[in-house]
């Protein structure tokens, strides 16, 4: 795995974060005659597949058709001896935005929640099965790769950015949670990045997931080319492929990874008000612009699902994929149920929909935000709603 220079030295009523930072909002209008074989398309070689994500106008934004497609190919190439390895990539800007909330949010207006619940079944299934895939995956994170789409990918072998690749968690701040195994591999970054990114939403670019180890590879042009003319199923082939034709990266002075010291005094407290408190004790002793962005952040995102996003973030330290992947999906239901709170739908409608960046959380502030809100989203699911099912006992975890 190539290191960026400079990382061992300096290593929901929505986002309102400033408008810039959600600069790319994907069109979500609906296309009824879409396929889903030309949603996630399929490019045939030798001895191995691509799958290329391909919904271009919505940021290749994932809906259930497109999980149940991925997860279909996934498990007949797993069983397929006659390929050696899988490839997965986006068509257009963008790797994968995520979910497609928008739709999400209609769904449970309208009363669908077992639509919802489908879709999140089958998502976390396959991030499960990428998580313990028995045969080595590349995936192109070759542009905006956010919530879910990093979902369906970092947990493969070899990830591999460019210089286009733009990775973040927002979901926080559109009264949601970072989902789809976020509290699996946020939980594993340096110190406690993972409550920075998970908490604020913020972004790294390609050079910074090398230097944290959320990818492998740095790409340089025709890689993709190259590696998928090789004929193998050996990791340590495609690794040396990648490697001969990744480039070298450094890490610029002004990156937030060069702040993992003042990230780690702040973001590793018990709550999200003492983390908030050192946020504004570092700013007064430092003046540095990096805390001010990060309060800006926190005080604009729901209250409810920074409490919430904080404890799965913490709890994902100790816990494998499949436990991470089962407690996001209780939080998940239970959070599109409004049986605690509206503020999925409230962050969905005015950062995605009605777009006047106003949203009214409920609870509006973190006082107000009890343990007993927050122990909801975690709790056993009602008897009607069976909890998530993994295949644990027939797959060795790969991660």
């Amino acid at each position: 795995m190539q290191r960026a220079k400079g990382f061992e030295a300096a290593l929901k009523r929505c986002v309102n974060q400033h408008h810039r930072a959600f600069s790319a909002q994907p069109n979500y209008a609906q296309h009824h005659h879409d396929d889903p074989q030309d949603l996630v398309m399929v490019e045939g070689r030798t001895k191995s597949r691509a799958a290329i994500l391909n919904r271009p106008s919505a940021l290749n934004a994932l809906n259930t058709a497109m999980v149940s497609r991925l997860k279909r190919l996934y498990e007949s190439w797993e069983d397929n001896p006659d390929i050696g390895f899988v490839l997965m990539k986006g068509n257009g800007r963008a790797f994968c935005s995520g979910a497609d909330a928008v739709t999400l949010f209609q769904l449970v207006n309208q009363g669908k929640v077992e639509e919802c619940r489908k879709f999140f079944e089958t998502l976390y299934k396959f991030v499960y099965i990428q998580g313990t895939y028995l045969k080595p995956h590349v995936a192109i994170l070759d542009g905006i790769t956010m919530g879910g789409g990093a979902g369906i990918s970092l947990p493969g072998m070899f990830r591999v950015v460019t210089d286009k690749t733009v990775f973040c968690n927002p979901e926080a701040q559109i009264g949601f949670h970072p989902d789809a195994g976020a509290s699996y591999y946020l939980s594993r970054l340096p110190g406690y990045l993972g409550e920075y990114l998970a908490l604020t939403g913020d972004k790294l670019n390609g050079v910074e997931m090398i230097a944290c180890g959320l990818a492998t590879h740095y790409r340089l042009a025709m890689v993709e080319e190259r590696v998928g003319k090789l004929v193998t199923d050996e990791p340590s082939v495609i690794k040396a492929s990648l490697a001969e034709y990744g480039d070298l990266v450094n890490l610029d002075r002004k990156s937030i990874l060069a702040k993992l010291e003042g990230i780690d005094r702040c973001f590793s407290h018990d709550t999200v008000e003492e983390i908030i408190d050192a946020l504004e004790k570092e700013a007064a002793d430092s003046y540095d612009e990096w805390c001010t962005t990060a309060l800006k952040k926190l005080k604009e995102a729901s209250p409810l699902s920074l409490k919430v996003s904080l404890r799965s973030i913490r709890e994902g330290r100790f816990e494998s994929l499949h436990q991470c992947l089962a407690r996001e999906y209780r939080i998940s239901l239970n959070g599109i149920s409004k049986r605690v709170s509206s503020d999925f739908c409230e962050g969905v409608w005015a950062r995605l929909v009605e777009k006047d960046f106003a949203p009214k959380w409920d609870p509006p502030s973190l006082k107000e935000v009890s343990k007993d809100m927050v122990d909801c989203y975690f709790s056993p699911l009602p008897e009607v709603e069976p909890e998530l099912e993994l295949p644990t006992a027939s797959r060795e975890p790969f991660m």
